[in-house]
């Protein structure tokens, strides 16, 4: 791909931050942007200044929700350099998803290789805080200005990316999650094997009361009987038996296939945990909780890296799991993938990319 770099005007450029993160308020100088039309394809790649879109109030993504998006990080390397965790496997879901939304597919390697010039014109964002990462938001949206429900001609691909710390409040420290009875995020046969905004946007009153109640995260259940365990909101879910095994729910297509679920499932059997993925009924996991079989619960994403929980509310009965503290197989993967991500550790698994600053 040849991209342009656009010059920033002096009053463009901010400086990075240094402490106090948060996640997701505060963005790197520059973005990439390039720019689809049907019989033409991409044109017009390049890395410019981080600035608004003008976009017609008919612009086709406003109004059917056509969109997809992603979410990497890149982690500060202890010698000043500066690894991504699997990009590829983000470059490929992205692709994925893009098709079920009826949209053009990228280049994968032009994809990361744009996020790649991305992070190093931006280098000096990438936090050297332990914990802080610089997060990466590649997304696609639809742009005809036009009413009317058909896949749209034309479309933009971005990336942005600012520094971020915890993603939970409680850091790596358990969170109460709510188990939705009532309500449903995604059925079989829909898109919630995609990432697109739509599953998160079916997904926000469910999460507002619960977090009026206290509570960090969804868990959902599956649209058909409501009796088995899907993913949370923002993470994949990892049940622990006995300490020894680790059970999470199959892939679906109403479920989003994690890159961090899959390097637990990749990792723990080397950790000595057997892995399974199986179905698990939600009464079955809260009594298997209650009788001490369940001895941990997790989540995994990109974002959290890995979440214990430590509370379930279900039909308004209260489970509290592992006396609410953090378990030993969920605190023993979060070390062993962050030291890879940070590259503290080695990395066996050829699972990082790393970009030389220094």
């Amino acid at each position: 791909m040849d991209i342009k770099i656009v010059p920033l005007d002096p009053t463009q450029v901010r400086e990075a931050p240094t402490k106090d993160f948060g996640f997701g308020h505060v963005f790197v100088n520059h973005m990439f942007t390039q720019y689809y039309d049907k019989g033409i394809g991409w044109h017009d790649a390049q890395i410019g200044p981080f600035q608004n879109f003008s976009l017609s109030p008919a612009t086709s993504v406003f109004h059917y929700a056509q969109e997809i998006f992603e979410g990497t990080k890149a982690y500060r390397r202890a010698d000043g350099n500066i690894n991504l965790f699997r990009p590829w496997e983000n470059m490929k879901r992205f692709n994925r998803s893009a098709q079920r939304m009826a949209m053009p597919l990228v280049d994968e390697e032009e994809h990361l290789a744009a996020i790649v010039k991305l992070v190093e014109m931006e280098h000096e964002w990438v936090p050297s805080v332990p914990g802080a990462t610089l997060y990466i938001r590649p997304a696609m949206i639809a742009t005809e200005p036009y009413i009317g429900v058909h896949a749209s001609p034309s479309y933009i691909h971005f990336v942005i990316a600012g520094p971020v710390g915890a993603y939970f409040k409680e850091g790596f420290n358990p969170v109460p999650v709510y188990i939705s009875d009532k309500y449903r995020r995604a059925v079989r046969g829909g898109v919630g094997a995609a990432k697109t905004g739509g599953n998160y946007a079916a997904s926000l009153f469910v999460g507002e009361e619960a977090a009026a109640k206290g509570y960090s995260q969804v868990l959902w259940l599956d649209a058909l009987t409501g009796r088995f365990i899907e993913e949370v909101g923002a993470m994949n879910i990892c049940f622990v038996y006995e300490g020894k095994k680790i059970v999470t729910p199959p892939l679906s297509d109403s479920i989003l296939a994690g890159v961090t679920r899959d390097s637990v499932l990749k990792l723990a059997p080397d950790l000595g945990y057997e892995v399974a993925e199986e179905q698990v009924e939600v009464h079955e996991m809260l009594s298997d909780v209650r009788a001490g079989k369940i001895t941990e619960v997790f989540g995994c994403g990109t974002a959290a890296v890995i979440a214990p929980v430590g509370v379930f509310e279900y039909e308004n009965e209260i489970t509290t799991i592992n006396y609410n503290q953090s378990g030993p197989v969920a605190s023993r993967l979060f070390k062993t993938l962050t030291d890879i991500q940070y590259g503290l550790a080695e990395d066996p698994y050829g699972w990082t990319l790393q970009i030389k600053v220094n």
